[in-house]
């Protein structure tokens, strides 16, 4: 195997187990949204994927895609703007319909609606992180 696939394969490795925690952080978030906080499922979600793409960002910049010159600012915040246009766009807006369409219109269960949403968006979201976000860090 190339190297660079051979990379590839790591990052998605690691950019999954990092999505892993999120998703179970992004789970736990939207629960305690709509049992204690007595939040809607589809209005809670944005609020909890929010929280957990800035929680991504953080273990990604450390984890998956270490390495990047930490020393400079302005390089991380266009990494981190690019995160949330990507990543942060696609969980936000495709979590919220996926859920949408999976509780109110197919009537499916709330709690499953949210992991299947979460597991829906992930590939596309380490194809943006991977050949957008991270692009010239490799």
């Amino acid at each position: 195997m190339p190297v660079n696939a051979r990379r590839r394969c790591v990052r998605f490795a690691k950019f999954n187990l990092v999505g892993l925690m999120g998703a179970a952080l992004q789970l736990l978030l939207w629960y305690l949204l709509v049992k204690s906080f007595h939040l809607g499922e589809v209005t809670a979600t944005p609020i909890a994927v929010e929280s957990v793409v800035l929680h991504n960002f953080v273990w990604h910049e450390q984890f998956t895609w270490r390495g990047q010159d930490d020393r400079a600012r302005r390089q991380r915040a266009i990494r981190l703007w690019r995160f949330h246009i990507s990543n942060g766009l696609i969980s936000i807006g495709g979590n919220t319909a996926l859920t949408y369409l999976l509780i109110e219109q197919l009537k499916a269960p709330a709690f499953a609606s949210a992991a299947v949403a979460i597991a829906l968006c992930a590939p596309v979201n380490f194809l943006l992180a991977d050949l957008w976000v991270y692009r010239c860090e490799t």
